[in-house]
């Protein structure tokens, strides 16, 4: 990750994601700061970064394609994420021979909206679909394997359980789904005393990940939100119990989740999952906090050989 760039001198310049052409300084400026120039060391990777719109949103989105594509993985990121720190990720998947489809989220990243905050979760289903007929568009090699990090996770299991999952669908990651965050309990007590009299609280930013690099970089990261917003909070209580009302699926996704994640109620996630699912497949990794995708090597080599072996 290397020098910096900007955000708003960027954001004008993208074209519609299918039919983006020849990527500009600022392009390429981007990609370098967040390492996702993929193409130096893996030689004949493409990728194209543009933009589609869903409702309100003006949804970034970038895809990556190797020589011979052989399947194509849709990425979802975590709150407060964004696609530019997936780049671990993108390149096992780019080693995997697979396309890659990813997107910022609204108010995340690149993508318009409020910052970190969203009316109702069924907005993150609208993009959702939206990325899904980018996937067609692009006419992306199939089957399409699904992953999403903690609230991507959770729009993923909102897609798989009260959706209609597209039938060239392969598997489903899983990193630290979100269902639960931890302690909350206390935490919607919190938000139900603070919703009448403010907005937002201001951010905290926990050590998720044993990665001190990752760490320090998210601090100085240009597209990182500060704040928590309550209409986030609220859309977040409204969504827990309807996700774990959700009837049962067929599907059996593959879950990756951290003993020592203090973000989540992995104990109590995983519980729900295990009941939502038939024969879902866990890795539960020892000393792994939350950012999973950003965890240090040693544990993004096990999780990344417990993928290898499933997806080969």
């Amino acid at each position: 990750m290397s020098e910096s760039f900007q955000p708003d001198l960027l954001r004008p310049l993208l074209q519609p994601l299918a039919t983006a052409g020849d990527e500009s300084p600022r392009v390429r400026a981007y990609r370098r700061y967040y390492g996702l120039d993929l193409g130096e060391h893996r030689p004949g990777v493409q990728g194209r970064l543009g933009a589609f719109d869903v409702g309100p949103y003006r949804i970034v989105a970038q895809v990556w394609w190797p020589e011979r594509p052989r399947a194509t993985l849709l990425l979802l990121h975590g709150y407060y994420d964004h696609m530019g720190l997936y780049r671990h990720v993108l390149d096992w998947a780019l080693g995997m021979g697979f396309a890659v489809l990813s997107c910022d989220l609204p108010g995340h990243g690149l993508s318009s909206g409020a910052p970190a905050s969203i009316d109702d979760f069924a907005e993150y289903q609208a993009v959702f679909q939206g990325l899904l007929g980018e996937a067609a568009a692009l006419d992306l090699p199939k089957p399409w394997h699904l992953f999403g990090q903690s609230t991507g996770g959770a729009i993923l299991l909102d897609y798989l359980l009260t959706g209609a999952p597209r039938p060239e669908l392969g598997e489903t990651i899983l990193f630290a789904p979100l269902v639960r965050p931890r302690s909350w309990r206390l935490s919607k007590l919190s938000y139900q005393a603070l919703r009448p009299f403010v907005q937002s609280i201001p951010r905290r930013f926990t050590d998720n990940s044993s990665d001190a690099a990752f760490l320090e970089f998210i601090q100085r990261d240009p597209l990182q939100a500060r704040i928590l917003p309550t209409a986030w909070v609220g859309a977040l209580a409204r969504w827990i119990p309807r996700i774990e009302a959700a009837g049962r699926s067929e599907r059996s996704p593959l879950i990756i989740q951290g003993d020592a994640d203090l973000t989540v109620d992995w104990r109590h996630n995983l519980d729900v999952l295990r009941g939502k699912f038939r024969d879902p497949q866990f890795l539960l990794l020892a000393d792994a906090r939350h950012h999973l995708a950003n965890e240090r090597e040693a544990l993004r080599e096990r999780y990344f050989d417990f993928l290898r072996e499933r997806l080969a």
